[in-house]
């Protein structure tokens, strides 16, 4: 009723938050967390978008005062970096008032790109104790391996790192697309996510990868590889990540060749997955030190074909495929 004071924010839910970061469908989430808590402890919570461009220094007053009808309230300020300097010191202002007394009920979160522009405000947020989550973007690919894998283990279920690695490679980088086909995934699976689920989820596209290529032609399957090669090239693989797979398939094979031990003790040593170890070590199988050097020559010239050394890069990459294929024979 008028006059009443109004709640405060929910014990698991501060005052305050920053994210930091260019990574926007993890910031896009992290908001999306605050709001669905809030809105959990009171379901009439009023959400509302700060309009940065729009605001006056003099608006937010308004916008930070305490509702008369008791209503919680989660302001949004996307793209804080963008703030003129006076209306970013007075968010400041107002920020580390809320800060210092949460019993306003009010919730702000303020994402940034956390570069230079608006460092200040950033800086200043920290300091009054909000929240920080970085959302820097994920360019390391064992760091995309990682957020496979927890998206995976966010909707309920498990995925090694083999597993994780073919969604990767079957789904591209895209981050939205990753959370979604995970979740996805893990509702048809019951959780229990493997490769021949994937593979038989993402048929037709999973399987005209580079690696499908370059893996069937290590193993000596020459149907197989020109098969995956041809359907590839027909939906528009380029055949640049193509060579690239069939160099890292000889590649791997050649390290792991002749080392002794388990995947796992041997992945530390040779700085690789052990997921990819062991599918080095069974490709390994049957081939000699000469094939090998034979195979790495064939995918060095397919590498250079396809980038600008030959007129026809389809037959560069069938030719580069017959080729390591017929090295398992070299002794």
């Amino acid at each position: 009723m008028p006059g009443s004071a109004a709640p405060s924010p929910p014990a698991t839910l501060a005052p305050l938050h920053l994210v930091l970061g260019d990574e926007s469908f993890l910031a896009g989430r992290v908001v999306a967390d605050v709001v669905a808590t809030a809105r959990a402890a009171d379901p009439e919570c009023d959400v509302r978008e700060l309009d940065l461009s729009q605001l006056t220094p003099g608006a937010l007053f308004e916008l930070f005062s305490p509702s008369l009808f008791a209503e919680a309230r989660v302001l949004i300020a996307r793209d804080a970096h963008t703030a003129g300097k006076d209306l970013a010191a007075a968010l400041l202002q107002h920020a580390t008032a809320l800060a210092a007394d949460p019993s306003s009920g009010i919730v702000l979160v303020v994402t940034h790109l956390g570069q230079a522009r608006g460092k200040a405000l950033a800086d200043g947020l920290k300091k009054a104790g909000a929240v920080t989550t970085s959302v820097a973007k994920i360019t390391k690919h064992r760091d995309k391996i990682a957020f496979v894998r927890d998206e995976v283990r966010r909707s309920g279920g498990k995925a090694s790192e083999e597993v994780a690695a073919l969604i990767l490679e079957s789904v591209g980088s895209d981050l939205r697309e990753l959370a979604s086909v995970c979740s996805q995934l893990v509702a048809d699976t019951g959780g229990r996510v493997d490769l021949d689920t994937v593979r038989q989820y993402h048929r037709g596209r999973a399987d005209v990868s580079g690696y499908t290529v370059a893996d069937a032609a290590m193993v000596g399957d020459t149907a197989g590889a020109l098969e995956a090669l041809r359907w590839a090239r027909a939906i528009g693989v380029d055949p640049v990540p193509i060579a690239d797979a069939l160099a890292d398939g000889v590649r791997s094979v050649a390290r792991v060749a002749g080392a002794r031990g388990s995947a796992y003790q041997l992945a530390s040593t040779l700085g690789m997955p052990p997921w990819k170890v062991e599918r080095a070590q069974r490709q390994g199988r049957g081939w000699s030190q000469a094939g090998l050097a034979t195979a790495a020559r064939a995918a060095a010239v397919a590498n250079g074909d396809v980038k600008g050394g030959a007129d026809d890069r389809d037959y560069a990459l069938e030719r580069a495929v017959l080729a390591i294929v017929s090295a398992r024979e070299v002794r």
